[in-house]
């Protein structure tokens, strides 16, 4: 049987997604430091070993809710867009600061579903990735939430990161998640639920394995992790999902390690992202 995590280590371009839940205490609504300066040491030592690597993070949204004093998530899109804007800056130069103790450059990079729908404007962004990864740094990108509307927003960061590991032509897409990966069931609810290591094939009933968020400052869930699956499988990306409770999961997928759920690629022929930015809530390509 073919070692597909014998692979991984082959990777040249990574891109990683951190969700919100895992970088702020829940308990709290503070940044969790300790654990943002784990993933930020990690990342730096995957970009020192010769591979590019793009991190998407969520964060903006829950660091801007603490800062104005909000105890639960705001409904109305202007809220959500005023914590946004407060919360990203903040977000940003906290990475900064920790990247920066590695001698690690970043650039942050804000965008919007409508920026990927515009032909001249998702090339402009692919170059500019390119641009980045030539100089050695390592973008951060989150949704620009502070202007998307209801109609042009990717919604959660799982899709993002998925459109991103497409533009970029990413090798591998990793989803830092709540959970060890894609279970037969809801573990939390089953006892004999079990972890399925490799998913060659998204059939019917892969997607009828995601379940909704519970996180209380998250927006995804699996089933915008398998949504962001088709598009990476697709683009000709492996994806793996895996728990960022222990952010050495990210190095041990690197080092070939069985870590996870992963997705194999399977590269259409005639992929197109449009046809998956097109289609809401979550789509599915076959």
């Amino acid at each position: 049987m073919e070692n597909f995590r014998e692979r991984i280590k082959d990777k040249k371009r990574i891109v990683v997604k951190i969700g919100s839940s895992s970088i702020i205490h829940e308990e709290t609504g503070h940044l969790n430091f300790e654990r943002m300066e784990h993933l930020v040491r990690i990342l730096t030592d995957i970009h020192n070993s010769g591979k590019d690597v793009v991190l998407v993070s969520s964060g903006a949204v829950g660091v801007g809710m603490k800062a104005l004093g909000l105890t639960r998530k705001p409904r109305s899109l202007t809220m959500k867009q005023a914590c946004a804007a407060v919360g990203q800056g903040r977000l940003i130069a906290v990475y900064q600061k920790l990247f920066s103790e590695y001698n690690q450059g970043t650039a942050q990079i804000l965008l919007t579903k409508n920026t990927m729908l515009d032909e001249i404007r998702r090339l402009n962004a692919k170059n500019t990735f390119e641009n980045l990864f030539d100089l050695n740094i390592i973008p951060i990108v989150n949704e620009n939430d502070t202007v998307s509307t209801e109609e042009l927003e990717f919604g959660d960061n799982d899709t993002l990161s998925a459109v991103i590991a497409a533009i970029v032509r990413a090798d591998l897409l990793v989803l830092l998640s709540d959970i060890d990966g894609l279970y037969t069931d809801d573990p939390a609810k089953h006892a004999d639920a079990e972890l399925i290591p490799v998913i060659e094939v998204i059939d019917d009933k892969i997607e009828s394995m995601g379940k909704g968020s519970n996180s209380a400052v998250g927006t995804g869930g699996m089933v915008t992790k398998i949504a962001a699956a088709n598009i990476v499988t697709d683009a000709g990306a492996d994806m793996i999902i895996t728990n960022a409770g222990d952010l050495n999961n990210l190095s041990r997928i690197m080092h070939g390690e069985e870590v996870g759920t992963l997705f194999l690629a399977h590269k259409r022929t005639n992929f197109r992202l449009l046809e998956y930015l097109e289609e809401k809530p979550y789509f599915t390509r076959r």
